[in-house]
Parts: structure tokens; C-alpha cells; sequence
């Protein structure tokens, strides 16, 4: 078994202020799931923290582009020379965010390495970008078109190495059905989307094997897995910025989670979103530790 080293990056620069003068409560994830014992349940090295720049939108309106870009920037080149260091080394790092804008420190530090996979579990694509969209501000729900080098070149092409993903090395599970917006883009450029329908007819094991499978080619160097809190349906996971019905239950995402993990091509994993400020007696976070426990053991 490969080493496991829990890594905090605790940045919220991705998200909207949740009310006027606020900031965004995800960077308390690490704190309330390390209270929960993760990284010794995990059996997990420690990693230590990768500390994000002040999150400060200044005098930024709609249509500026991204908000915190020029830490957003700073901050992935930060988190990428951490996670490649583990992953180089052969270790295996969990990295507990954070918002999803945090996904572009590990796609930059794979990208450095070689040709890398993205498992993307979430509720929605985070696929926004100047093409489709004229709400661009918010990286944490445009990360995957980021990675994939749609948007701003001070983010997209850090280090001259745009895209960090190719199109067709990114897969995308648990978005709710009823978001359509993005799915003829998706379609057209060959992104499967696998919603949470598509999950219950065919199988979190079977589907998740078929993707260890399709990315086992010798092409590709591994694959990362990116998780939302949010593709958890509300009734059990209340505590993120954007609870959408129709969600996943735990043991579905246990299901799907444990065959990408347990892939000898799998080299890392990010928990991202949830919001312990939206969780005052911590059962939404007691919760998602244990899945993420779960979801290393292998039955």
C-alpha cells in the first residue's frame, strides 16, 4: 500500500462571499475533518499545510474575469510544487481543501510529470468559461474548464504549460440531472458525464471500474480524483455553497469512490467544499470523514 500523507490547503479565493463583508467558510474543511481523526484513521503521514494568500476581491465587478486571480495563481504554483513533491516520492496525498479552484494545484503539478487523468465527482461540471458564460468570476465552479485551458491565460497557462488536462482525459460523475447547460458542450468535446441517474441504472463498482479500466492505457501517467461535498444529496450533506437536490447518498458515493481509489493508477485525492460554518453541531463533517475512511477501506 502506497504511503498516504494528508496535505491542508485550506484556500477559499474560488468562491462568491456567501453575504455582503463575508468570506467563504470551506477553508475550515481541513480543521473539522482532522478533529474527526482523519489522518489517523487514515493511517496517513502528515503533510502539513499549504497557507493561501488573504482572500480579497478588492474592487472586482462582473465581468473583470476571475476574482483573486493573481493568488489564485501564486496559490496553485504553491499547492503544485507540494503535491508533486509527494507524488514523485510515490506517495499518495489526500489533500483537504478548500474550494474546487484548489483542483488546479494538483492538475499543474501532474501536468509537470507527464500525461495525468481528472475523476471529477461533483454536482455540477464547474465548466464555466468566456465561451458559455458571461458570469465568469468564481474559479471554484471553473476549474475543470481552467485545467482544460478555457479562460484568462494567468491561470490557464501557468508555466507555459496549458492545457493541464486534455479534454478527453477528464471524466465527470455525480452531476444532478436536471443541470443540462453544459452537457451538449461536454457532449461535443467527448466529456463523459455520468449523473447521478446514469449511477443508480448502471452501478457506482461497475462504473467506476470501467474508468479505472479506460484509464489504464499506457498513454496516460494516473489519474486524480477530485471530490465536492455537494454531489451528496442535501438531506444528508447541508453544508456546502451550492445543496442541490437529488444528490448522492453516502453509500453510493462509498461504492464509486473505492475502486478509483484502490487503482494502482490513482496518485491523489482532493476533498473540497464543505463548510463547517453551515454545519454548527459537525454531523455534516463526522459524516464525510467517515466516507472518505470508508472509501480507502477495500472489502
Amino acid at each position: 500500500m502506497r504511503t498516504r500523507v494528508v496535505l491542508d490547503a485550506p484556500s477559499n479565493l474560488g468562491l462568491r462571499p456567501p453575504a455582503p463583508g463575508a468570506v467563504p467558510g470551506c477553508y475550515k474543511l481541513a480543521g473539522a475533518l482532522r478533529e474527526q481523526r482523519i489522518v489517523q484513521r487514515l493511517g496517513a503521514l502528515e503533510g502539513g499545510v499549504v497557507v493561501p494568500p488573504r482572500y480579497d476581491r478588492g474592487d472586482w465587478q462582473e465581468g473583470d474575469g476571475v476574482f483573486n486571480a493573481a493568488a489564485l495563481a501564486a496559490y496553485t504554483v504553491k499547492l503544485a510544487d507540494r503535491v508533486e513533491r509527494h507524488v514523485r516520492a510515490g506517495e499518495f496525498p489526500v489533500v483537504l481543501g478548500g474550494d474546487c479552484s484548489i483542483q488546479l494545484g494538483a492538475s499543474l503539478a501532474l501536468r509537470r510529470l507527464g500525461r495525468y487523468g481528472l475523476v471529477a465527482v461533483d454536482a455540477s461540471a464547474d465548466f464555466r468559461h468566456p465561451g458559455n458564460s458571461d458570469r465568469v468570476g468564481a474559479a471554484g465552479g471553473e476549474e475543470v474548464a481552467l485545467g482544460t485551458g478555457r479562460g484568462q491565460d494567468d491561470l490557464t497557462n501557468l508555466e507555459g504549460l496549458r492545457p493541464y488536462l486534455r479534454d478527453e482525459d477528464v471524466r465527470l460523475f455525480g452531476n444532478r440531472d436536471a443541470f443540462e447547460d453544459d452537457r451538449a458542450e461536454l457532449a461535443a468535446l467527448k466529456i463523459p458525464v455520468v449523473t447521478v441517474g446514469d449511477i443508480r441504472e448502471w452501478g457506482a463498482q461497475a462504473l467506476a471500474r470501467a474508468t479505472v479500466e479506460a484509464f489504464g492505457i499506457p498513454e496516460l501517467d494516473g489519474f486524480w480524483v477530485h471530490l465536492d461535498a455537494d454531489v451528496l444529496d442535501p438531506s444528508v450533506m447541508p453544508a456546502v455553497d451550492s445543496p442541490d437536490a437529488e444528490g448522492l447518498m453516502p453509500d453510493e458515493l462509498i461504492s464509486l469512490l473505492r475502486p478509483l481509489l484502490a487503482s494502482a493508477h490513482c496518485v491523489g485525492l482532493n476533498v473540497t467544499i464543505y463548510d463547517p460554518d453551515l454545519d454548527p453541531d459537525g454531523t455534516a463533517g463526522a459524516l464525510l470523514a467517515d466516507i472518505v475512511v470508508s472509501a480507502f477501506a477495500q472489502s
